[in-house]
């Protein structure tokens, strides 16, 4: 009987039955409505306990995968760096700031100038204390060109760093009210000398530190026993299974393989949210599933073609049939509601098969077959989608071929490399992040390739902008330029969709991206 009471007072704070038919199937088992309530409430106040090994199915993973955080591009490198790794500060999910390796960020008063306080008595997993001076040797790699960092896009408007003490400055090229936002992007995972040493070698100083890598199988970490933050790191170990196959995935978590699975798929979200011993968690965010167009590429050029495919995609259909329900419509543009400053007046693109047919006629193609190259590690369902994209793209007179690429390899092999493929984006906590991200001319992640002066030069602007009003609208004219003129094809966005075990305690809502931003490991515990 206790088994059961555990079981249904996990359902009702997880919101799955009321608190009516809680206190009604308590009655069942004999207990007082005063007695369920007493239960209810202990279960509510629950404090972390420490033990056991909590395991992950995750699908995005590749046997090319490193423990460089610079390198981090697809979902279980993001996972990993977020396990053994700590950024300066990470965002909350209502957008304030959660201080991690940094005290505090200061501006000065026209903020060029940002100084980070660095936290001392903080501990790398090779057992050196981290300074100030390994955080400047962080952002020095991934400012460097070389590297090929995900971040170096973010780091390009800064013009000088240096360290003062306990201190770590930072000098922007231009005013920028979102700098600490920067601060938190995944790959900026601080390393002993800032990773020049051994970018690999997976040490940080993060809540677990890594104990097996095997790239495309499996990674193992444990408890850190120096770890600064006593309230992160309660399981003993944490292992990360790689989990392509999504049918695989929900199977291993029905049986109790694993605890956490992500990219639940929307179609069989309700049905797996019925199993016995574990619930569905969904949260909307900034996360978009999105088809890319290299704009310097041959056809992808005319500007004519690309307007004839964002208007030949079925965005309504796509978010039924793709999401069932678990996200919302795309506009061809990677910002939607969840960001500061959205523009929700811009008009919404929608499926115009007629206006799709005339700009491919303006666009002089030769009718050949425009071949799109897809994968399921893309995103759930991205198989389905790009079918449906290629029926709805006919109606209007355009030749879709679908050109389906192993999994593995596809975000090193296929994705920002050929010029018409599926993606996905986690999105960023505020739009300069995403932008500087993805679409600043010199950023290495513009995947579209768009190359566009003005809107960097926007870009620049909006960064320094202090009055509100006028930022958003630089954002907007930013959107506009991205929505017309650019390489996206972004019919939705996805809500984060996650399997999880009863027996995990501690989760929280967080849109920022998939599995509470990465957080799941460090701050979930077992009930």
């Amino acid at each position: 009987m206790t088994r059961e009471l555990d079981a249904l007072t996990r359902k009702v704070l997880q919101g799955k039955i009321s608190r009516r038919d809680f206190f009604s199937r308590a009655a069942a088992f004999g207990l007082t409505a005063s007695a369920a309530g007493a239960l209810l409430g202990q279960k509510a106040t629950a404090q972390p306990v420490r033990g056991g090994t909590l395991r992950m199915g995750l699908g995005g993973g590749e046997s090319t995968n490193s423990l460089d955080p610079a390198a981090a591009l697809s979902q279980v490198p993001f996972h990993t760096s977020r396990c053994f790794g700590e950024t300066l500060l990470d965002v909350n999910p209502d957008g304030t700031f959660d201080f991690r390796l940094a005290e505090s960020a200061e501006p000065s008063a026209d903020a060029t100038t940002w100084a980070f306080r660095i936290r001392s008595g903080v501990e790398f997993h090779d057992g050196r204390t981290m300074t100030p001076e390994d955080v400047l040797q962080t952002m020095r790699r991934h400012s460097d060109e070389d590297t090929q960092s995900g971040a170096l896009g973010v780091m390009r408007g800064i013009a000088d760093m240096r360290v003062d003490g306990d201190m770590f400055i930072i000098e922007s090229a231009t005013p920028n009210a979102d700098l600490p936002y920067l601060m938190a992007t995944y790959q900026l995972a601080i390393q002993p000398n800032g990773g020049f040493d051994a970018p690999a070698a997976g040490i940080g100083t993060g809540a677990y530190r890594v104990t097996a890598e095997e790239p495309g199988v499996r990674y193992m970490f444990e408890r850190f026993p120096n770890y600064w933050d006593d309230s992160r790191g309660h399981f003993d170990a944490v292992e990360m299974l790689v989990i392509n196959d999504s049918t695989a995935r929900n199977a291993a978590l029905q049986s109790g393989q694993v605890h956490i699975v992500n990219q639940v798929d929307p179609q069989v979200a309700r049905l797996l949210d019925r199993a016995p011993g574990l619930s569905v968690k969904s949260v909307a965010g900034r996360g978009h599933y999105v088809f890319i167009m290299h704009c310097d590429t041959a056809p992808f050029d005319n500007n004519d073609l690309r307007l004839a495919l964002k208007y030949a995609i079925n965005r309504e259909e796509m978010v039924e049939r793709i999401l069932g329900g678990y996200g919302s419509v795309g506009n061809d543009i990677p910002i939607n509601a969840a960001y500061p400053l959205f523009d929700d007046s811009i008009p919404q693109r929608t499926y115009d098969p007629e206006l799709a047919a005339e700009h491919y006629r303006r666009s002089g193609h030769d009718g050949s077959p425009i071949v799109l190259r897809v994968s399921e590690v893309a995103f759930p369902g991205a198989v389905d989608a790009a079918q449906l994209y290629q029926q709805s793209a006919a109606a209007a007179g355009i030749p879709i071929e679908i050109r389906r690429e192993p999994g593995d390899g596809y975000w090193s092999e296929v994705w920002n490399k050929q010029p018409f493929s599926a993606s996905y984006w986690g999105g960023r906590p505020v739009q300069d992040q995403m932008y500087s991200t993805a679409y600043l001319s010199s950023a290495d992640w513009n995947d579209t390739r768009f190359f566009n002066e003005r809107f960097d030069t926007l870009l620049i602007e909006a960064r320094g902008e202090l009055d509100q009003d006028r930022r958003k609208a630089l954002y907007s004219e930013m959107a506009y330029m991205v929505r017309d003129e650019g390489g996206l094809i972004c019919p939705m966005f996805n809500d984060f969709v996650e399997g999880v075990r009863d027996e995990v305690q501690g989760w929280e809502q967080n849109g920022i991206w998939e599995v509470m931003n990465g957080s799941a490991p460090s701050k979930c515990w077992f009930s």
